[in-house]
């Protein structure tokens, strides 16, 4: 693709015949000549392909993949494209609908770029929009109204300190949250260990001989609160040093499972099973394998 300036849309005599083409398509998926997986469906039966397909895009742009990214964000475009066709097949409304909202929205919402307000920062553009985004919507009455429900939970953590922090109430110094991270860590220890900090535990313990006590009901409820205000600390760290919780998650998610699965590959060519091998020589082979990966 030829690089252009910033900020140009694309050369349109490609894209309409281009994307003309492609609502063909999936109106005649769609048709009583079409497939009847497609005709069968629903706003509410496509929605977890949604779901399914964004993470697919965020996994794609992680990987700095132009060719991931690029099949990706046609799968999304699929779903906005197929969820409008759905919605005109039952008189709801059309993708042209959707296309001059969001149109319409982008302008109203960014007044300093196609009204005569005035910013001097990212951070102004912030508040704007917000302000915008309330005048549009009265009925909500908290700064917090209107994060979605169905948002990861790390990920609606940091929106809800996001916006809370909009309205000042943040910690002055970022630095300050280790300090609470600290203190959630010291209380979920209090519930599962009755002390603010768990003793030593020495390295060279059996794992074999080590048991997990049953929590009791009241004593989950409780650490469950205390985990989950630890995690909140998290993703506010993440949100003051611009970054994202879920993201980072999901990457020492994968992270996790190359390395596992480094182990498995290793014990498996020495002849081995996995409950045949020791504690020890896993951490040596995941060590070792993080060493490569690291360098």
């Amino acid at each position: 693709m030829q690089k252009s300036e910033q900020g140009t849309p694309p050369d349109f005599a490609e894209l309409l015949p281009a994307f003309r083409e492609f609502c063909e398509v999936v109106a005649k998926l769609r048709s009583p000549e079409g497939c009847p997986w497609d005709r069968q469906q629903t706003l509410q039966s496509i929605a977890p392909y949604t779901l399914e397909e964004t993470c697919e895009l965020l996994e794609a742009i992680s990987a700095d993949d132009d060719g991931a990214i690029t099949e990706e964000l046609g799968d999304v475009l699929l779903q906005v494209v197929l969820d409008a066709q759905i919605a005109a097949d039952e008189s709801r409304f059309g993708l042209v609908d959707v296309v001059r909202a969001i149109c319409a929205k982008m302008i109203r919402r960014h007044p300093h770029v196609f009204g005569e307000d005035a910013v001097a920062s990212a951070d102004e553009v912030k508040q704007l929009w917000l302000q915008v985004k309330q005048q549009e919507k009265p009925e909500r009455t908290s700064i917090l109204d209107g994060i979605a429900e169905s948002l990861p939970q790390l990920a609606k953590a940091a929106r809800i300190s996001a916006r809370a922090a909009s309205a000042g109430y943040d910690f002055p110094d970022r630095r300050m949250l280790f300090a609470k991270l600290q203190e959630e860590l010291s209380e979920l220890s209090m519930e599962l260990f009755g002390s603010a900090q768990p003793e030593v535990v020495p390295a060279d313990v059996n794992v074999a001989e080590v048991a997990d006590a049953a929590l009791s009901a009241d004593a989950r409820d409780r650490a469950t609160s205390e985990l989950g205000d630890l995690l909140f600390v998290i993703a506010n760290i993440g949100r003051r040093w611009g970054i994202n919780p879920e993201e980072a998650l999901r990457r020492s998610n994968a992270k996790f499972v190359r390395r596992f699965q480094a182990i498995e590959a290793a014990v498996k060519a020495s002849g081995k099973q996995l409950h045949q091998t020791s504690l020890a020589e896993k951490e040596e082979i995941y060590q070792a394998f993080k060493a490569v990966e690291n360098s």
